[in-house]
C-alpha cells in the first residue's frame, strides 16, 4: 500500500479565501520587482536590500494566492492540515475555537489537543516539505503541550462554521 498524498484527500475541505488577502501579495511582489529593477539600473545596494526584503515577504505569503488546493479538512480518517498531516480521530482529545482580540482585529484559531504523541497521532505525516516550501506561510503551529494551533482567518469559510463541522465529524467518527 502506497502512502496517502495530500492531493488525494476527499471530504469536508476548506481553502484559502479569495479577496483582501491576495491583493497585498501582488502589491508587495510588484514593489519588490520595482525596487530590485531600480537597484540594478541605479546601482544602489540599499534599494536592492529593500527589494530583496519585499520579495521575501511576497514569497512567504505566496500560498495565499492558491485558492484551489484544500488547506484544512476532515473525513472518516481524521483531520487534514496541509503540510502537517492527517490526524486520526482517536488521537484528538479536544477541539476548541479560540478568539483572540487584538487592537484592530480579531484572530480565530482552532486548537486541536492531542491525547498521544504526534508520531502516533498522524495517519499520514506531511511535515517534511520540500526545501523551496519551507520559507512559505504555514497554516498551523505546534505548542509544547501537544496542541496543534490552526489559524482560521485566511480561510474561505467562517471560523465558527469550520469549528462546528469538524467538531461534528469528530464526535461522529471518534467512536
Amino acid at each position: 500500500m502506497r502512502p496517502l498524498d495530500e492531493s488525494e484527500f476527499v471530504g469536508y475541505t476548506v481553502t484559502y479565501g479569495r479577496g483582501e488577502t491576495q491583493f497585498p501579495v501582488y502589491v508587495v511582489g510588484f514593489v519588490a520587482a520595482l525596487l530590485i529593477g531600480g537597484s540594478i539600473a541605479g546601482g544602489s545596494t540599499l534599494v536592492f536590500a529593500l527589494g530583496v526584503a519585499a520579495a521575501g515577504v511576497a514569497y512567504f505569503n505566496l500560498p495565499l494566492l492558491d485558492t484551489q488546493r484544500p488547506r484544512l479538512g476532515a473525513n472518516q480518517y481524521g483531520i487534514f492540515i496541509e503540510a502537517f498531516g492527517l490526524i486520526r480521530w482517536r488521537a484528538v482529545k479536544s477541539l476548541e475555537l479560540v478568539t483572540i482580540a487584538t487592537r484592530a482585529s480579531t484572530v480565530h484559531e482552532l486548537n486541536i489537543a492531542l491525547n498521544q504523541p504526534i508520531s502516533s497521532a498522524l495517519v499520514a505525516d506531511w511535515r517534511n516539505v520540500p526545501l523551496w516550501r519551507r520559507a512559505m506561510r504555514l497554516l498551523w503551529s505546534m505548542t509544547r503541550d501537544n496542541v496543534v494551533v490552526v489559524r482560521l482567518d485566511p480561510l474561505d469559510r467562517d471560523p465558527g462554521e469550520i469549528h462546528r463541522n469538524i467538531e461534528r465529524m469528530w464526535r461522529y467518527y471518534r467512536s
